[in-house]
């Protein structure tokens, strides 16, 4: 970046002092879980209130999702959870929808618009968003008749 011109020279010899590389969230998901106890903990505290607790769901939920903007981004979700959830326990349905919209614009950005994988992730972002739980369940009899039908015709 320096030799781009995007980045002071003198700063980055300045902070370059001792390096840390530190991956995406996307590339450590197993610490999203610790991570997102850790923030709800810390804005409870903040706040003054009782921390929410993750639904084990929930908390699958968050380790699959895309995490464009990184820590910082789980750490705001948090703080968001801790005021905007319900009950005491964060559900699925409790998560703001963009979380969603992000991770389904990301896994969908290499496929064709009009492929069945791009149509099942909408399909499984809508009903996440509306709360289902048991996506595969769900989906499973109605793709096994598809598939029986077309292979009949």
């Amino acid at each position: 970046r320096v030799q781009e011109g995007k980045f002071r020279e003198d700063l980055f010899h300045r902070l370059n002092v001792i390096r840390v590389h530190l991956p995406p969230l996307r590339e450590r998901r197993e610490d999203i879980p610790r991570l997102a106890r850790h923030f709800l903990q810390v804005a409870a505290r903040e706040l003054g209130v009782e921390a929410k607790l993750l639904h084990p769901e929930t908390e699958a939920a968050l380790t699959r999702l895309a995490w464009p903007g990184n820590v910082r981004q789980l750490e705001n979700t948090c703080r968001w959870l801790t005021v905007m959830a319900a009950g005491q326990e964060v559900l699925i349905q409790d998560l703001p929808g963009e979380l969603f919209e992000s991770t389904v614009a990301e896994s969908t950005s290499q496929m064709q618009p009009d492929s069945w994988a791009t149509l099942l992730a909408q399909w499984a972002d809508r009903a996440l968003r509306s709360g289902h739980q048991n996506l595969l369940s769900e989906a499973q009899p109605e793709l096994e008749r598809t598939l029986l039908t077309t292979a009949l015709r």
